[in-house]
């Protein structure tokens, strides 16, 4: 799994100019032009005195979860070549695309919020749990729905372009711009059926000292995953054969 590791690191980063840099880059643009922009219209955001760090607790924990799934959901497709070996599987496959978006958003992250404390001298407080809560909770989401969706998008492509159409909306009602608390009833019923919103709050629960994020379940964020997950393995391991052209 190693070898497909680095294989995804080359083609993933290393066929473009500055390579890994716009894997840093990019959220920090994002969050940059969000900060900006709010700060125009806003005095002050929902939480704490920092956009930059508001912005940065919704949108680096949205970005881990969905980019998951996505690299997930196109694993077989993008290691197709290398499946007709018998010593690879598509586990491997899987595992190989989800380790290394695992360790590219941890590394983001811990880039971003330094750069927002430091640079910025944003008042955060650190709480280590929490926020490997969040990310625990971002990455088995997103190898969860990832998984199925490697199945679906194979076998049914019409839901590829169903997901991309859904998936759309969900960064605006995940949280990243508001407080869930915030929304009133019977809204706010209808926002905590998005996963997402539980790993935000989660998130910002591990960055502002006295923020509860009310409402965060863990059970439904990860019994959502690992259904997902134990589903699409279930059936990626009768149909993966079908999918590869072999059966």
């Amino acid at each position: 799994m190693a070898a497909l590791i680095l294989r995804e690191m080359e083609t993933t980063f290393g066929r473009s100019p500055g390579g890994y840099l716009w894997a840093v880059a990019e959220p920090v643009a994002a969050i940059a032009l969000l900060s900006v922009a709010f700060s125009i219209a806003l005095r002050a955001p929902a939480l704490g005195s920092s956009f930059a760090l508001f912005y940065a607790t919704g949108y680096l924990p949205f970005t881990m979860a969905l980019d998951t799934a996505n690299k997930v959901a196109n694993a077989i497709r993008f290691s197709r070549p290398l499946l007709t070996y018998p010593a690879v599987t598509f586990l491997d496959a899987l595992l190989a695309r989800f380790t290394l978006n695992l360790l590219t958003h941890a590394l983001v992250f811990c880039l971003v919020i330094a750069g927002i404390a430091v640079l910025l001298g944003a008042d955060i407080t650190l709480n280590l749990p929490r926020i490997l809560s969040a990310m625990a909770m971002a990455s088995v989401l997103g190898l969860g729905v990832g998984t199925l969706n490697c199945l679906l998008f194979n076998i049914w492509p019409l839901w590829e372009r169903i997901w991309q159409i859904v998936t759309r909306p969900l960064f605006i009602v995940s949280g990243v711009f508001f407080l869930p608390e915030e929304i009133p009833v019977p809204y706010d019923f209808w926002l905590a059926l998005n996963p997402v919103v539980h790993v935000v709050g989660e998130m910002r629960r591990g960055l502002y000292a006295g923020y509860e994020a009310p409402g965060v379940s863990h059970v439904f964020v990860y019994g959502l995953g690992l259904g997902c997950l134990a589903l699409g393995l279930v059936l990626l391991g009768r149909h993966h054969r079908a999918i590869l052209g072999e059966g």
